[in-house]
């Protein structure tokens, strides 16, 4: 998916809390918030199913990604790489309890392509009369800007500041980038046909997508489809 260039990054606004002053207890809060906010839909229209899905964006590029690797006793292991900063951006729609995915490949971030992203998810997630979907994102600018337009069936919970370590979503980043670490590539092409091909097989793997983003406060009352 693809934006005007003068769209692709967005000023995120300002931040609501300082970094570092994170609370102990802020996953039981927002285990507690997910869960009223299933029973809320849940009574809002009894016999609809409804599924907790959450969200995040990945930023992949011609700057390596790099890791270690093995390499022989007393050698420094080599990894080619040349440092360009073009980008591409991941971003990934995913239910913990089931592992249903929903994958997008853009060149930007900003407030029309996730109105954009949040139609095509909403369209193919079946949001809507017959289902209704609960959405978990961060607070990043294009998020939160006012009048975003959101899809009928949707709802969007959004996190406590600075706290990364509470969105599932996060826990994808590793296996979307097996294909492209500690490589050279000369084209962004060449990274979006990687990165597209990765995604169309995580797709296919809901047990693996399960077994990395289902943390153990995620609520998990199971839901018909």
């Amino acid at each position: 998916m693809g934006c005007a260039p003068g769209d692709r990054l967005v000023d995120p606004g300002p931040a609501s809390e300082e970094p570092g002053r994170r609370q102990p207890g802020r996953a039981g809060r927002l285990q507690k918030k997910l869960a009223e906010t299933l029973a809320e839909e849940e009574a809002r229209r009894p016999g609809r199913p409804v599924a907790l899905f959450c969200t995040d964006e990945h930023r992949i590029g011609l700057k390596p990604v790099g890791r270690r690797v093995w390499g022989p006793r007393g050698q420094r292991p080599i990894a080619l790489g040349h440092h360009r900063y073009e980008w591409l951006y991941v971003t990934a729609f995913v239910a913990p309890v089931t592992g249903e995915s929903h994958w997008y490949v853009g060149n930007g971030v900003s407030k029309p392509l996730f109105e954009g992203l949040l139609a095509a998810f909403a369209r193919e997630a079946g949001a809507g009369p017959q289902r209704a979907v609960i959405l978990l994102l961060d607070g990043a600018g294009w998020h939160t800007e006012s009048g975003l337009r959101i899809p009928e069936g949707l709802r969007l919970v959004y996190l406590p500041p600075y706290t990364p370590e509470l969105q599932p979503a996060e826990r994808l980043w590793r296996l979307v980038d097996e294909p492209i670490v500690n490589r050279h590539f000369d084209t962004l092409a060449e990274i979006q046909d990687r990165v597209e091909q990765r995604c169309r097989r995580l797709e296919a793997q809901p047990d693996t997508l399960r077994a990395n983003t289902l943390f153990h406060w995620w609520p998990q009352k199971p839901k018909p489809n």
